[in-house]
């Protein structure tokens, strides 16, 4: 496990996650992801992005989120809370139509995202 992570640069580091969503910058989502980094959700089923849900490899993530990206019209995340643990975040938000979503990244000890997985409400 990577040395603990002062909780300043977590916020921050949620902070920035939610910006660059928000700039519709994905080459700017993508530095802060590891290259061998990991992400898991429904919506990737769904999108035939991954049968199983994980999307793995920052290639193939740039490749799913784009072809989401273009998907989504006024993609916007309003920031809710942040959440903190050594070596990992949790990202509270609502999207443009109002969904609350948590996003949990888990960092390398870099201090890049590594793993990750968009949790939706179940109903």
């Amino acid at each position: 496990m990577p040395s603990p992570f002062p909780t300043a640069d977590l916020e921050a580091l949620g902070r920035d996650w939610v910006a660059a969503w928000n700039a519709g910058d994905l080459e700017r989502v993508l530095k802060l992801y590891a290259d061998d980094c990991e992400m898991s959700s429904t919506v990737a089923i769904r999108l035939g992005a991954a049968p199983d849900g994980i999307v793995r490899g920052k290639e193939a993530l740039r490749r799913y989120w784009a072809h989401a990206l273009a998907m989504i019209t006024g993609l916007h995340f309003t920031l809710i809370d942040t959440f903190v643990s050594p070596d990992s975040l949790v990202v509270f938000y609502a999207n443009e139509r109002g969904q609350k979503i948590c996003e949990y990244l888990r960092l390398n000890a870099a201090g890049k995202i590594v793993q990750g997985s968009a949790n939706h409400l179940g109903h």
